[in-house]
């Protein structure tokens, strides 16, 4: 078993079980799926718009090839640098070299999910680079040292009350501080960061390929203003998230906000084309775009899962899963939590590794339903769990366990043979760790329906 599973397994038993936790998420999802529940109402045709957005996502992850060239080549055009990185660790050389190039000293960034997957904050603080967050939500799990919790919002897991008792304890703000004395101390905090930073980091929510153009979508503007002081702007985004046209935005923002947070539109939708043209009065001087593949074409090969890449990371399947609301998203261990993340977790960070996240889903299909791009998750869990069994990620005992459950469950007799007294000791000795501490074991009556339909009809067969 290895280091993930264990620390997986504790985890999910401590937190299932925190009633603190439990209120604070309760209470935020509750908010979440009334304001969700209100956006979506608002469209006209949603199955409709969620067909289509898996038609278009088909046919991008089919024409990759095409697409991301296309995207290189208009983006180029602008005056931008587009930098391709196979990995984690490419990529977080790639943002050294420019920084270390300019000289850098401080970075400002906005949201993005991209960069937790390369834990950007812990590099550039070993390499003497100030990097602060400067979403709000990101902000406050930074000064906690956690990773988010969520992938839209990643405080999720605080009360007000949290918030407010860490920043008396970090900014002598009174603990009873409201939230909106908490917003504004922050925008004290962060506006100073904005004009002096040297670069600016964020990540992308679209890559448009025709007009070589990256899609941000916020709601507190500090993606705009993380693009427009600093000199130098990079942005990150997995070559997932490339749509073939600008008038693919008209369906990808409202089902990205509605099923995100429930507005029709986020406030703030910014559409950038490259560093600073000389007819314009502000932005960067230079632009950078990393492509990132860090395990996307692994899952791309894999022609029956590949729908995985088809996410727009609304968080919605997130929301949905009663196994997330039970166990929280830090449980998980990595940067995608939730159905969504243990569906690609396995093909990007390794199977063996991974694989138990396949198994963390009652398999209810709430997942599938909510999702905005009709990606169909829970097929995709049990598609991992039969890679990880052909791949001989079992365990002998488990694979022998199985094979002996098959042989007695094609052959009557073997399954008459034993009493349900037999059965039920079996059950117990091999089977009591792995149902859960929680939980008590069926017991299996004492006659077999064959036998008792035999005994009641008076029949030899």
């Amino acid at each position: 078993m290895s280091e993930y599973v264990e620390e997986f397994i504790e985890q999910s038993e401590i937190k299932a079980f925190d009633h603190e936790h439990r209120r604070i998420i309760n209470f935020n999802m509750g908010r979440y799926e009334t304001a969700v529940e209100r956006g979506l109402s608002r469209l006209s045709n949603l199955e409709n718009s969620k067909r289509k957005a898996h038609s278009i996502k088909w046919k991008v992850m089919e024409n990759l090839d095409k697409l991301l060239p296309e995207f290189e080549s208009n983006f180029q055009k602008k005056g931008g640098k587009v930098i391709w990185a196979n990995d984690a660790e490419e990529a977080r050389q790639e943002i050294l070299n420019i920084i270390r190039k300019t000289g850098a000293k401080s970075v400002i960034k906005s949201k993005s999910m991209t960069t937790e997957e390369l834990h950007l904050n812990d590099f550039l603080s070993e390499n003497q680079i100030e990097a602060v967050e400067s979403d709000l939500g990101e902000y406050i799990v930074q000064l906690l040292g956690q990773r988010p919790y969520h992938i839209v919002t990643p405080a999720m897991h605080l009360s007000k009350e949290d918030i407010a008792r860490l920043f008396h304890k970090k900014f002598k703000t009174p603990v009873d501080a409201t939230p909106e004395q908490l917003t504004l101390k922050a925008r004290e905090l962060l506006r100073e960061k904005y004009t002096t930073a040297d670069i600016g980091i964020t990540g992308a929510n679209f890559l448009i390929a025709d007009s070589g153009s990256i899609a941000l979508t916020e709601n507190e503007g500090n993606a705009r203003l993380t693009t427009t002081f600093p000199k130098i702007h990079i942005a990150i985004a997995g070559i997932e998230k490339i749509i073939p046209s600008m008038a693919d935005l008209d369906l990808f923002w409202p089902l990205l906000a509605t099923h995100g947070t429930g507005q029709n539109l986020t406030v703030y939708n910014t559409i950038i084309g490259g560093p600073r043209q000389p007819s314009e009065t502000d932005g960067p001087e230079e632009m950078y775009l990393i492509l990132l593949d860090n395990g996307r074409t692994n899952l791309l090969a894999n022609k029956e899962e590949r729908q995985g890449l088809y996410c727009i990371r609304c968080g919605a399947c997130l929301n949905a899963c009663p196994v997330y609301k039970n166990i929280g998203g830090h449980t998980y261990e990595t940067t995608y939590s939730g159905p969504i993340g243990s569906i690609i977790t396995p093909h990007m960070q390794g199977m063996e590794e991974f694989k138990h996240l396949s198994y963390a889903s009652s398999l209810c299909g709430k997942c599938s339903e909510v999702c905005p791009a009709k990606i169909d998750i829970h097929k995709m869990l049990l598609l991992n769990r039969q890679q990880s069994v052909k791949n001989g990620l079992s365990t002998s005992k488990e694979s022998f366990g199985w094979k002996q459950w098959k042989k007695a469950m094609l052959n009557r007799s073997w399954m008459d043979f034993f009493s349900g007294k037999w059965k039920n000791f079996f059950l117990k000795t091999f089977f009591r760790k792995s149902w859960g501490n929680y939980r008590e074991l069926p017991k299996v009556a004492k006659k077999s329906f064959n036998a008792q339909w035999r005994e009641e009809n008076k029949t030899d067969s």
